[in-house]
């Protein structure tokens, strides 16, 4: 029997790669239903002020086809308590890259009053969208 019952986790999920897919695992791993919440492109306009490589519905697409992902929802605004009364779970999923930031540590005290847990993965440093980003644009243009 799996820890959690109900896990989320969100995120762009731009030029997917194996630090999304380790979040997916882990997550999976430890609850029985996992829902993922994909960025959608006006937010992540509004929120980095650039829109993602891979537009928000091949990105449902790519996350729904994944196997330890059993639902996909939009996350049209960052707060995470608000998506919680959207989706009710008891843990949610983050990278370890946002431990102990002000954001974070708020989100622990208002998920600590609702009985939410929050687990933090390692973040993958040597793959990210935004260094792929990086390097897709200093690749020079054949002639």
């Amino acid at each position: 029997m799996k820890k959690y019952k109900t896990g989320y986790t969100a995120g762009v999920y731009d030029m997917f790669h194996v630090g999304h897919l380790n979040i997916l695992r882990q997550a999976k791993e430890m609850c029985d239903f996992l829902v993922v919440g994909i960025t959608t492109d006006e937010l992540s306009l509004k929120k980095k002020n650039k829109l993602p490589v891979i537009p928000y519905e091949e990105r449902v697409e790519i996350v729904e086809a994944i196997k330890y992902v059993d639902k996909v929802i939009p996350q049209e605004d960052s707060n995470k308590v608000l998506a919680h009364n959207i989706v009710d779970f008891d843990v949610i999923f983050v990278g370890d890259d946002w431990k102990g930031t002000e954001v974070w540590n708020n989100y622990e005290n208002e998920f600590k009053k609702m009985g939410v847990d929050v687990v933090y993965f390692p973040y993958t440093k040597v793959t990210s969208s935004t260094m792929l980003r990086e390097k897709l644009l200093n690749i020079p243009e054949n002639k």
